[in-house]
């Protein structure tokens, strides 16, 4: 929480964990919050998995890229809907109640896709869950941030972003522990529920963020002190909860309701939004979640036939998103949020041009289908297109047939590089290949660069989830007046999952039109343009009392040093 001007020794991490005895009060608060990380992490991650399984059970999806877009995308919308009122439910009725019934929707979304009996009823189940799920995102890190020391604030919000990525992780082992059981996707898409209810039974018994409750100001203060172990700070606490909300009365004037027209007018909440906003929308647009909801496909596009193998190669770039995030807890409030991004779009850039070049090269390089291959098979089994001109087939090709769908089956004879054959792509062609101890292929070829493909995702992943993967929802959380932290939290959440849909509901299809090389390479350019908007636009807040940051904004104190000590920053730097 805020305080007076707090300078940074290098110890918030080691203080943040020595709350667990000295007052694990405040970690309660925040871990029991941060569950709603959880569940946004494994709705982000579980589709992927299930997605596999889904496409088996109804061939309507296996068939129609743009439906499976659509389950995983229907989830987006309904977080698009669940963040826009999530900023209103937390100024009208708290952020505690929020989570609650985000908590809700979320248990009845997993609910109707676990029983789901078609595509419909699993797009209406997303809906549900991506209501809560939006909900929960700007709610979470907003009431943890509301309840945490100004010391080690940022470290606490970024248990939130940890237990986002611990919910991707957890939900790749779930999907890879199912894999053999009756119902694989249902088990996926119900276990979903499980944190909902323990997190709302958490909850009842916590206490409502101080700063929401400081009209009521004895239960305000009562909180506090078991926030403050000193009770000089709970009382410089208390009067910067006054003057934020004297000022908020001054504000508001005759007028109970303060529009959004009226907020970006006002210069502080309009570079605070700038800001927020802008780091949301760069976070989806640089691809995270192409990656989150499609690993295993992109796996398999690298080369990788099974289902089971691209779970397993998942769940490691999973692992390196959550270890991100304890990364991120510690450097966040030691080499500040700034800096922190620039050095993880430098290396989410490099990262997505190593992906860019694999994958050209796994296209322009795969292996040829071969006439004797293919004429092992029964001649009914030959994909009609190689049928009318087999001439300069290789499996890429293959793979696109256009009159029909049709598959690759590697060589046999010891490696899969070698001329495979081009066929019909069903159930009962994909069993005699695999009847010969050969792999069978329908989304990407087999490729000697498969492996610089997950080297490529690891190291993305690796860069992306300390800097990009938290960083926006810690500044959300921080950067914007109290007495409109709830609509504009809720402006920026509403627009992190705008560009979500975008990226989501557009992946599969890039690839399929242009190819995955082109499509990583496109999310390359955004990355640069994301370094440039951080390094123009995004102030650095660490160490600051929220009441501080909003009066660097309003000297418009950016600074394009980023790397330069506040103390010795050249006057012209502000922008």
């Amino acid at each position: 929480m805020e305080g007076g001007a707090h300078g940074f020794d290098g110890s918030a991490f080691r203080e943040c964990f020595s709350l667990s005895w000295r007052n694990p009060y405040v970690l309660r608060l925040a871990f029991s919050a941060g569950i709603g990380g959880l569940l946004f992490g494994y709705d982000t991650g579980v589709i992927s998995g299930a997605l596999l399984y889904i496409r088996d059970d109804f061939r309507s999806v296996d068939k129609n890229t743009w439906l499976q877009e659509m389950i995983v995308s229907m989830a987006v919308a309904g977080a698009i809907i669940g963040a826009a009122v999530g900023g209103w439910a937390n100024d009208r009725f708290g952020r505690r109640t929020s989570i609650l019934v985000a908590d809700l929707l979320f248990f009845a979304g997993a609910v109707v896709m676990a029983s789901a009996t078609g595509p419909v009823q699993l797009v209406v189940g997303r809906v549900f869950v991506g209501l809560g799920v939006g909900m929960a995102s700007m709610t979470a890190p907003l009431y943890i941030s509301e309840a945490s020391p100004a010391r080690i604030r940022g470290a606490l919000v970024s248990t939130n972003g940890f237990l986002i990525t611990g919910g991707q992780f957890l939900s790749y082992l779930i999907n890879l522990a199912f894999t053999k059981a009756p119902g694989t996707w249902r088990w996926m898409l119900g276990v979903a529920g499980l944190p909902a209810v323990f997190q709302f039974v958490l909850m009842l018994f916590l206490p409502e963020s101080p700063r929401w409750l400081y009209r009521k100001v004895e239960e305000a203060e009562a909180i506090l002190r078991k926030i403050y172990m000193a009770e000089e700070e709970v009382t410089r606490e208390m009067q910067e909860l006054k003057e934020s909300v004297e000022a908020e009365a001054r504000e508001r004037g005759s007028s109970e309701r303060v529009s959004l027209t009226a907020l970006v007018k006002t210069p502080t909440v309009r570079r605070a939004l700038v800001a927020g906003v802008g780091l949301q929308v760069f976070q989806q647009l640089v691809g995270i979640n192409t990656v989150m909801y499609y690993s295993p496909s992109i796996v398999q596009l690298a080369g990788f036939a099974s289902n089971q193998t691209a779970l397993a190669l998942s769940l490691v770039t999973s692992g390196l998103n959550a270890l991100g995030s304890i990364v991120s807890i510690y450097f966040i409030d030691r080499t500040g949020r700034r800096k922190l991004l620039v050095i993880s779009l430098v290396g989410v850039i490099a990262s997505l041009a190593l992906l860019s070049a694999v994958f050209h090269e796994t296209t322009t390089h795969s292996p040829a289908v071969g006439s004797a291959e293919t004429r092992h098979f029964d001649g009914s089994l030959t994909c009609p297109d190689y049928r009318t001109s087999s001439s300069g087939w290789d499996c890429t090709r293959c793979l696109k047939a256009s009159s029909t769908e049709c598959g690759f089956c590697a060589s046999g004879a010891g490696s899969k590089l070698l001329p495979g054959a081009c066929l019909l792509s069903n159930a009962t062609v994909r069993d005699a290949c695999h009847g010969e101890g050969r792999l069978w292929y329908t989304r990407g070829c087999p490729s000697r660069y498969g492996w610089l493909a997950m080297v490529g995702l690891a190291l993305y992943i690796a860069f992306f989830s300390p800097g990009m993967g938290t960083v926006p929802w810690i500044v959300n959380s921080e950067i914007y007046p109290l007495r409109h932290r709830g609509v504009c939290g809720g402006v920026a959440a509403t627009a992190n999952w705008v560009s979500n849909l975008v990226v989501a509901q557009s992946f599969l299809t890039l690839t399929e039109a242009i190819g995955p090389a082109w499509t990583f390479l496109i999310f390359g350019c955004l990355s640069v343009a994301a370094l440039a908007f951080v390094l123009v636009c995004v102030p650095e807040t660490k160490g600051l009392p929220i009441e501080e940051v909003e009066k660097m904004l309003e000297k418009r104190d950016l600074r394009l040093k980023f790397w330069a000590p506040r103390g010795r920053a050249s006057k012209n730097d502000g922008l």
